[in-house]
């Protein structure tokens, strides 16, 4: 048997001997177990319902010499909101470190999570200064990665190498700005890392959100597409042996948050309202309610990925330069 990631079953986490054991006495029960794993063992393959972590086989399926021989479907009993997420966090707190921004995503899952927190920022970007200052308010364990201009180009051009979408401009610098979150990882021990990948999308947190003339469709849109930016992320933390964790898509918060009506997520010019409540609870106020830059912004990597471009001469057009760069990779 070979296990990658974790598995658990009514929020008991299971070690690989209890696996091994379920798959020799009761290997249907597999069927209803949760967590973020693909699992090998004799001819078959499994993978967690989500498809969290990447594999060869469908999300939530058994295959079994080739064939799909069952459907993972885990059903753990419901919960409020605030449970959910502190037993999905609970779940995944026994090793890693968490992505951390300052925003609420992270920050609310660095407070429960107890790990080490890594950011990441070029000197004097807007994610160094608010990470530092948010991990003082809150007692948090944190160190801020801080590329220079030379080192994402370097990590750039790995990039593009493995993200499904390498000549789009907004999936490469998010991939660049993971890129240095995983090699940390790596460098320091750690294979899971978590972060708030889903929160956006089921609470609502794109400025867009704001102004939608049909804002249950577009969660509901965005809901579905997320699978995609999943293989962008796993596919960059792969390359360090390593994985992102995502507590925010455990099946307990999908079931709470998407409960909840979508003129109560975003209302009042303010997004991702039940998360922020559920934060105020937890973490300082000025963090829950703070405004913040997505993280290829924040980070200053995309204003570095436009001067690498127009240093390259590529003055009107980051694409232009990706797809140079992304064909002379795979031309090597």
């Amino acid at each position: 048997m070979n296990l990658k990631g974790w598995i658990e079953c009514d929020g008991v986490r299971l070690m690989p001997n209890a696996v091994e054991r379920m798959l020799s006495e009761e290997p249907e029960a597999l069927t209803r177990c949760g967590g973020e794993f693909l699992l090998t063992w004799d001819n078959c393959t499994a993978r967690d319902a989500f498809g969290i972590m990447p594999g060869p086989v469908p999300p939530g399926t058994v295959c079994c010499n080739g064939r799909e021989a069952a459907r993972i479907a885990p059903d753990p009993a419901p919960c409020a909101l605030e449970e959910a997420i502190v037993t999905a966090i609970g779940l995944r707190s026994d090793e890693g470190v968490v992505a951390f921004s300052g925003g609420v995503d992270s920050a609310l899952i660095a407070a429960f999570a107890g790990l080490p927190c890594v950011a990441v920022g070029l000197h004097g970007s807007h994610d160094a200064v608010w990470a530092e200052k948010a991990a003082r308010m809150m007692g948090l364990d944190l160190e801020v990665v801080t590329p220079t201009v030379d080192e994402v180009a370097e990590v750039l051009a790995r990039v593009v190498r493995v993200i499904p979408d390498p000549e789009n401009p907004v999936e490469a610098s998010i991939a660049t700005t993971l890129f240095f979150v995983a090699a940390w990882a790596a460098e320091h021990g750690h294979t899971r890392i978590l972060a708030g990948q889903g929160a956006d999308e089921l609470f609502g947190g794109y400025a867009r959100y704001l102004t939608s003339s049909d804002l249950a469709a577009e969660l509901e849109q965005d809901y579905a597409d997320h699978g995609r930016q999943r293989a962008r992320d796993q596919a960059v933390a792969a390359r360090h042996g390593t994985y992102f964790s995502m507590p925010y898509l455990d099946l307990r918060v999908v079931r709470a948050a998407r409960a909840i009506p979508a003129a109560e997520r975003v209302r009042g010019g303010l997004r991702k309202r039940p998360l922020r409540a559920v934060a105020q609870r937890h973490i300082p106020a000025e963090i829950a309610r703070a405004e913040k830059k997505a993280m290829q912004y924040g980070s200053g990597i995309w204003r570095t990925i436009q001067q690498l471009a127009r240093t390259n001469g590529y003055k009107k057009s980051v694409q232009g330069y990706l797809t140079e760069i992304s064909r002379a990779e795979h031309d090597y």
